[in-house]
């Protein structure tokens, strides 16, 4: 009689629970790190959409001795907002990298007699982070006259100035900035 040995080959249970567990440290890592690096694009989309926006508003207006006519669906037609942040080029829509609206327009100073003379850029539905990122971001003194802060003001002689949680509300509320320029 032949006795035949069988030599299996394999894992055993704890051996493989062990490689799973490690697939799964390291998998929420990398979702974790995939999450905090869109966080930091959008963020650097979003202040390169309002430097590019403040740009293109000086230049189309350059000439002009304000700013009447300025608004979203001119910005559209004219190619004043940049193309990524225009969804639909036959609406008045505009949106910022993180999906909120962004609405432009002409304001006066206050007791001011023209009511053209400064521009505004607002963006609405950011979270707590990206307000508190974009608001304590220097925007520049050349122009900048005002910005608010879900309706807390600052004068730009007190900017920039870091802005805390306190202006940018708790964690999953969102915020509106706006920036007032002449």
């Amino acid at each position: 009689m032949t006795v035949f040995k069988s030599n299996q080959e394999g894992r055993s249970m704890v051996e493989m629970l062990g490689v799973l567990a490690i697939i799964g440290v390291l998998s929420v890592g990398g979702i974790s790190g995939y999450s905090k690096a869109m966080a930091k694009f959008k963020l650097t989309k979003a202040q390169d959409q309002i430097s590019m926006l403040l740009m293109n508003i000086r230049t189309a207006f350059a000439t002009s001795p304000n700013y009447s006519g300025l608004n979203n669906t001119n910005a559209i037609l004219y190619n004043i907002a940049p193309g990524d942040m225009v969804p639909d080029v036959s609406g008045s829509a505009i949106n910022h990298a993180f999906g909120g609206a962004v609405t432009l327009g002409a304001c006066g100073s206050s007791g001011g007699s023209d009511s053209t003379q400064y521009f505004y850029i607002q963006l609405d539905k950011l979270g707590r982070e990206a307000c508190v990122s974009l608001a304590s971001s220097d925007w520049g003194t050349d122009g900048l006259v005002e910005m608010s802060v879900s309706g807390s003001s600052f004068p730009a002689s007190v900017l920039p100035r870091p802005i805390t949680g306190t202006h940018c509300g708790t964690k999953g509320s969102y915020n509106t900035i706006k920036w007032i320029y002449y």
